[in-house]
């Protein structure tokens, strides 16, 4: 009789150990195999906001960074600048940036920003994919320039707000992403205000 109960206590403690090992060993398997599933943290991070700092930026002078693998320019306009904006509009094919799908509500005015002397826009052509150059300087692509982006591609030209000239084949205005100012000098890209969109 002592040997039964041996026997149990024995198989118990082994059953126990069985399962405790056993249940490790699933855990060790099932945590990698779970996390295939989720998105890397590269992932993550290409769709994520991104944030620079707009201090030091030069008015006339243009940064580009990458937001989800799309270069993206940053800039500052000067007050003659922001002046000629409204005498192209009779040269623009979407002056009034009409097309809902180019800019969020709250850049869809004259400078297509939200504060006037910085600019926000996709450097990314709208005929082909081309990426424009920054040629802010008069009469620098023709005599009749009044500086903006030229795509070299095939000779889309846009102002200082990225709104596309008529007789280009471009068919539509530099996009603006969505973004915001959490501070004075910090612009977030990639993410509105909460309620602003």
């Amino acid at each position: 009789m002592k040997q039964e109960g041996a026997d149990k206590g024995r198989r118990r403690f082994l059953t126990g150990a069985a399962t405790v090992v056993g249940g490790t060993g699933a855990a060790f398997v099932a945590v990698p195999f779970l996390s295939y599933w989720q998105p890397s943290a590269r992932t993550k991070a290409a769709g994520a906001p991104i944030e620079t700092n707009v201090s030091k930026l030069e008015p006339g002078q243009l940064i580009t960074i990458s937001w989800r693998g799309k270069p993206i320019w940053v800039f500052r306009r000067t007050k003659d600048e922001l002046d000629k904006l409204p005498k192209l509009n009779g040269r623009l094919r979407d002056p009034q940036s009409k097309v809902a799908s180019q800019q969020p509500p709250y850049a869809a005015n004259a400078t297509r920003s939200i504060r006037p002397e910085v600019g926000v826009l996709i450097g990314i052509c709208t005929h082909l994919g081309c990426i424009p150059l920054y040629k802010p300087e008069v009469g620098s692509v023709d005599a009749d320039w009044p500086g903006g982006f030229f795509c070299p591609c095939h000779g889309s030209k846009y102002d200082l707000a990225g709104r596309v000239f008529t007789g280009v084949p471009a068919p539509m205005n530099l996009e603006v992403p969505p973004y915001w100012f959490p501070s004075e000098n910090v612009v977030t890209i990639g993410e509105h205000k909460e309620g602003s969109a």
